[in-house]
């Protein structure tokens, strides 16, 4: 997958569980352990606002771009 959700990472630096989270963004527990593990195949934008909001950061925090290792060289 080349697209990678740090949630895990932003949620320990600011020292918020999951359930604070669930609570502060209204989103299921369910919902953001799939985001929290990596398993989403999609997010909302009013999801990663709400999250944005709640954690007080950049939606480039959360998420990250890396290339899969069986991709070929993207340069022409």
């Amino acid at each position: 997958m080349a697209i990678i959700v740090n949630l895990d990472v932003v949620m320990a630096r600011r020292k918020i569980s999951l359930t604070d989270l669930s609570a502060r963004v209204g989103i299921t527990l369910a919902n953001l352990s799939i985001l929290k593990k990596n398993h989403a195949r999609a997010i909302r934008f009013s999801t990663l606002n709400a999250l944005c909001e709640a954690l007080d950061c950049q939606p480039g925090d959360i998420l990250e771009f890396k290339p899969d290792a069986a991709d070929p060289d993207p340069s022409p």
